[in-house]
């Protein structure tokens, strides 16, 4: 396959890029910093700073849509909102055009998307991709609209997936904040430590992603996660037992308010979803257990 990525020198596009040159695909990178996107991803990757530099003429067999700026750990000021939809949506947009003007189009685009997309849920509710009980919210509107700028896609022929992801967990991304506390003893629960996380391996993920390039009568969402969601407090406890620390410093749902504000939602409350299509479809995970998803990431 020939594969145009945009965020493929983020955390996960980084270990989708490695797996698909290592199986023999041609990948192309979109990149606004192009030059560092090449140096960290090497010679056998093409990176482009525009989409401009792809012809009209030009083949691609699929596009893989990872990008967008972190969502977690800062306030969402009026500012910061915009930078979020801009970075998600405008992305997606340029996309779809360049879909729409090749004279062959992909056959696929895989389009990033969150578990947000439920909204902040307080309760023990599994949600499967055809949960129409999600909280309305920022998150919510800003995945509902990211999708739906993906799907515009499928009015030019081009089969559309949605990749729900809950936390990756691999060496970097969100789990390399977590460890220095946690390294430290300092890690705990957040707030009561009864909202659902749930997650998904590195590992996974890049798999999933290719399964969904790869099996060709799948389209619409798909929440990529792990099928035993855990409870914060659950969470917190494994990861510090694979430290060999303690992990009983909790940290007030009114610390994270004060600091982060609304933003705070994605700490304080959180979602049980469970991955019914991928499971449905014939995905079979490398990694259901939390404590392995933490061992593989720290050895790494």
């Amino acid at each position: 396959m020939k594969v145009l990525i945009s965020g493929g020198s983020g955390f996960i596009g980084t270990a989708l890029v490695r797996d698909l040159v290592a199986a023999g695909h041609e990948v192309l990178v979109w990149s606004r910093m192009a030059q560092r996107s090449s140096q960290k991803l090497g010679a056998k990757v093409q990176v482009l700073s525009s989409l401009d530099q792809i012809a009209d003429s030009d083949t691609l067999d699929a596009i893989v849509n990872l990008a967008g700026a972190p969502i977690v750990g800062r306030r969402w000021s009026d500012a910061r909102k915009h930078l979020l939809r801009a970075s998600r949506l405008q992305t997606t947009e340029a996309l779809v055009d360049l879909i729409r003007r090749l004279n062959k189009r992909p056959e696929v685009l895989v389009s990033g998307s969150a578990v947000g997309y439920y909204g902040s849920h307080n309760t023990d509710i599994a949600l499967t991709e055809a949960a129409d009980d999600y909280k309305p919210g920022f998150s919510h509107q800003l995945c509902a609209d990211w999708e739906a700028c993906a799907l515009q896609a499928e009015a030019l022929g081009v089969r559309v997936c949605l990749l729900r992801t809950g936390i990756v967990l691999g060496h970097g991304g969100a789990l390399s904040k977590m460890l220095p506390a946690f390294r430290c003893g300092l890690g705990g629960p957040i707030g009561s430590g009864r909202q659902w996380m749930p997650w998904v391996g590195l590992e996974d993920e890049v798999a999933i992603i290719r399964f969904l390039l790869e099996q060709r009568t799948l389209r619409g969402p798909f929440n990529a996660c792990a099928p035993e969601a855990v409870t914060n407090a659950a969470f917190a406890a494994a990861l510090g037992a694979v430290l060999h620390r303690p992990a009983r410093i909790r940290m007030p749902a009114a610390v994270l308010e004060l600091l982060l504000g609304e933003s705070s939602e994605l700490l304080v409350s959180g979602q049980r979803v469970y991955p019914r299509r991928l499971l449905d479809a014939g995905y079979e995970f490398r990694c259901t257990s939390l404590a392995e998803a933490f061992k593989k990431a720290i050895a790494r």
